[in-house]
């Protein structure tokens, strides 16, 4: 699966997706990542990519023009065309976990634009709609960031390990078994902090798989 970024800080990303199961899911071309500077669609010698908005008011909006073709640029590097482009938006659909299944399931590949300042001139969406490309706005939360570079990792990160052999085992997607929330315990058994002891319950200790998976099920959120 192919995840495209269009943004105007492309080394954010750089840190995060170089590590971890993420960068060894990229070297085993499980999920494939790229990012696109929008400065680098433009032909203005400043790189402008923004202005003021019309009707007065704080802050820039980010121009057309650029997104429009910086959007082209990846769809043209999709060798299979099934692509599906995001925007993010205080405004837009919860992303959440089944969100994230559901797109692994699909497949298809995301281009994800990620706005800065006041935001995105909206008539953006519009010309996307009439030229019949698919298009979704998603947050992730009930908040504004100065930006869709978080949300764009954060949405990368759970879809991915939604796609088969990124987490190394089908069974390391615990929430397909149990549901999210359920308590874990590792060694030692007894934990003693400042005198107090912390114990491990007693049926993870049993050995009884079946008691085990009843426990864990009963814990879940």
């Amino acid at each position: 699966m192919k995840f495209d970024i269009i943004t105007i800080f492309p080394n954010i990303f750089d840190s995060y997706f170089k590590e971890s199961i993420l960068g060894r899911a990229q070297k085993q071309k499980l999920v494939e990542i790229k990012t696109h500077n929008l400065r680098d669609f433009v032909k203005d010698k400043y790189k402008k990519i923004d202005d003021k908005p019309y009707g007065g008011g704080a802050g820039m909006v980010m121009q057309i023009q650029p997104i429009i073709k910086a959007v082209e640029f990846a769809k043209s590097k999709i060798k299979n065309q099934k692509s599906k482009i995001i925007i993010f938006t205080p405004t837009g659909k919860q992303f959440d976990n089944k969100m994230a299944a559901k797109f692994a399931k699909e497949k298809n590949n995301l281009i994800l634009i990620c706005g800065r300042y006041e935001g995105i001139d909206v008539r953006l969406e519009k010309v996307f709609k009439d030229s019949k490309f698919k298009i979704q706005k998603l947050s992730i939360g009930p908040y504004v960031l100065t930006g869709g570079e978080l949300p764009a990792m954060v949405l990368i990160d759970s879809i991915s390990r939604q796609i088969s052999g990124v987490l190394g085992k089908e069974e390391s997607i615990e929430e397909r078994r149990l549901g999210v929330g359920v308590p874990v315990y590792t060694r030692p058994e007894i934990f003693i902090h400042k005198g107090k002891k912390y114990s491990t319950p007693k049926v993870l200790l049993s050995g009884n798989h079946k008691e085990i998976e009843k426990w864990r099920l009963s814990k879940r959120s």
